[in-house]
């Protein structure tokens, strides 16, 4: 082999490396989805709760870790155990699986409001999660007693 085709055969290996790699990379990385994301209307500006499913639509297995938003610079992740809601610092979003945050159970908390959202607003928040990519979710501001009818897990639900 003479010095051209060594080094036509160097860069044709090292693009099908990358490209392997990249795509290995790219199928590993969760995928999230959001579906029925909502906040009930605030009775003050001290604080709120979000509620939505978050869908991993992978075989990795990741972790909510974080929420930003305009409307607070304060949002906490709180699960609730035995009746009892407590701030944790992340919760896990199982492979192919799905975390439920609904009224009565986990939920995401906006302390401090700078604002009162009311009925018919939307609450832009981000999602930051430990592996996949942040997602932006979009809350619908709906009357204080609403509680979303949880699709269910059985079957093609969605």
């Amino acid at each position: 082999m003479n010095g051209r085709t060594t080094r036509t055969l160097a860069v044709a290996l090292s693009l099908t490396a990358a490209l392997a790699i990249s795509g290995c990379s790219g199928d590993a990385e969760p995928k999230m989805a959001v579906s029925g994301a909502f906040m009930p209307q605030p009775v003050n500006d001290k604080m709120a709760g979000g509620f939505m499913v978050i869908k991993n639509g992978s075989e990795t297995a990741d972790k909510l870790t974080g929420i930003t938003s305009a409307l607070s610079d304060d949002l906490q992740i709180h699960e609730t155990k035995d009746q009892k809601m407590q701030q944790v610092q992340s919760m896990d979003v199982p492979a192919n699986g799905e975390l439920r945050l609904e009224r009565g159970g986990n939920h995401i908390m906006f302390m401090g409001l700078k604002s009162t959202p009311k009925i018919g607003d939307k609450v832009t928040v981000e999602l930051r999660f430990e592996k996949a990519g942040p997602v932006k979710v979009e809350l619908d501001v709906k009357d204080r007693t609403y509680n979303a009818q949880a699709p269910s897990t059985a079957g093609n639900a969605h």
